[in-house]
């Protein structure tokens, strides 16, 4: 039997799950040696810990900041069912089945962390807008790759987040003479667990709903732990712009939060709490394009009210000379 196959047979059981518990290369080579058939150098066997580390299919993972090694977790179980479910966990959830409760604590889940990002950017000076009917049932696979489920506006002028924003009269009347919008837009794509098997399809999902926008982000509730999985998205994001951020947000970290209503309407107190919860780590940053892509907007307008309630937020934020963020019906 070849090593790499004993190797994917024994590390299972020699691995820890959590990444801070993480086992040195030194240690897994002296307990390998006992179940081992074969006599084998150090060096191979770190070779071959540092390859199989690399391949989504293998149960060994690397620590990302730090040293040793854990093991890989499948990616989310996963369902069908609700759209808006389905679209988050790209249609992985077929060991939930009928499974309601597991359903359920899901799309809390899901919702939660929606709430969290939103009330993230508010307090750092972005005005989130959402799109939500692109998700609704009965919605088509198809919006996965169209809509994103946030834009990210950010005003060039200056002024408090938390407060009506007045915008300077000058810059406006300046950049409107030039032809340039006073805001940067950025879709955002949300995934609960970044996972090695399914990041591309997550990167490139973020960089598709985005191309009308000056600029992408993937935002993940999840730590990113798995050194191969940082690694590939930061090439990704190196060759086209889009940028990843997690919020170091555990499964667990989520269930103990404020229901999702608690969450956007906390006092400050409460606000800086839920806040001081997040382990923002961020895996690459986005490269923002200087220009909108007005005609692609315009088609996702004439096919989306959302995208048509976009565009008259912010015209009536620039003809109101203030940014307010959206209120939601």
């Amino acid at each position: 039997m070849s090593l790499r196959k004993q190797l994917n047979d024994i590390l299972p059981e020699l691995l820890p799950n959590n990444p801070s518990e993480a086992i040195k290369g030194t240690e897994l080579i002296r307990l390998s040696r006992r179940k081992l058939e074969g006599n084998y150098s150090d060096a191979s066997l770190r070779y071959h810990f540092s390859i199989m580390s690399c391949d989504p299919a293998s149960a060994i993972a690397k620590v990302e900041k730090g040293q040793g090694y854990y093991r890989r977790s499948e990616p989310l179980p996963a369902l069908s069912g609700a759209q808006e479910l389905l679209a988050w966990t790209q249609g992985r959830l077929d060991d939930a089945g009928g499974d309601d409760s597991t359903v359920d604590n899901t799309m809390l889940r899901i919702r939660k962390f929606r709430a969290v990002v939103t009330r993230y950017y508010e307090i750092n000076g972005r005005f989130p807008f959402a799109f939500r009917e692109p998700f609704a049932a009965g919605s088509s696979p198809g919006n996965l790759w169209k809509y994103p489920e946030l834009v990210l506006v950010d005003w060039e002028t200056g002024g408090s987040p938390d407060e009506e924003m007045s915008l300077d009269e000058s810059m406006l009347a300046l950049k409107q003479r030039l032809g340039l919008a006073p805001f940067r837009l950025h879709s955002a794509r949300l995934r609960l667990s970044p996972s090695l098997k399914t990041y591309r399809e997550d990167f490139f999902q973020t960089l598709s709903v985005s191309m009308w926008a000056q600029g992408g982000e993937l935002v993940y509730a999840g730590p990113v732990e798995d050194e191969a999985l940082a690694d590939g998205m930061r090439k990704l994001s190196a060759a086209f712009g889009v940028g990843v951020t997690s919020f170091g947000l555990t499964p667990e970290v989520i269930d103990d939060l404020p229901r999702p209503a608690n969450i956007l309407n906390a006092h400050p107190k409460e606000t800086e709490a839920i806040m001081s919860k997040l382990n923002i780590d961020r895996i690459a940053a986005v490269q923002s394009r200087p220009h909108i892509d007005w005609t692609s907007l315009g088609s996702m307008r004439s096919e989306s009210e959302e995208a048509e309630k976009l565009m008259q937020w912010l015209t009536d934020c620039i003809d109101g000379r203030r940014a307010e963020p959206f209120k939601h019906e």
